[in-house]
């Protein structure tokens, strides 16, 4: 009951923000992140540690931080020659759900 009433919350919610509901209740797939989450795995590491101290922790940041962040790689706005490389070739759908694997994953 609770699942429902939060899920009515956000379509009205939505409604007063004059947004799209799809938008607001949009999330990643973390299951489908595995055709490309091997292209992170590497300084990442697949439980989402940091191989190395250069290399940001993404285990348990908010999906939307992470796809805030590769989005900004992607377009150019934020700055690093390894992570643009890696974000230019994403799909926002790719992007979405592997926000969502980093966020979940154990």
């Amino acid at each position: 009951m609770s699942t429902r009433l939060n899920s009515v919350g956000h379509w009205l919610l939505a409604g007063l923000l004059g947004v799209s509901p799809a938008l607001t209740l949009a999330a990643g797939d973390p299951a489908a992140a595995v055709a490309v989450v091997g292209r992170c795995v590497a300084c990442h590491g697949a439980d989402g540690i940091g191989k190395a101290p250069q290399y940001p922790n993404l285990r348990g940041q908010k999906a939307s931080y992470i796809e805030k962040s590769l989005k900004a790689f992607r377009s150019g706005e934020r700055k690093d020659p390894s992570m643009s490389a890696m974000a230019k070739p994403l799909t926002d759908a790719e992007i979405a759900n592997l926000a969502a694997y980093f966020e979940t994953v154990d």
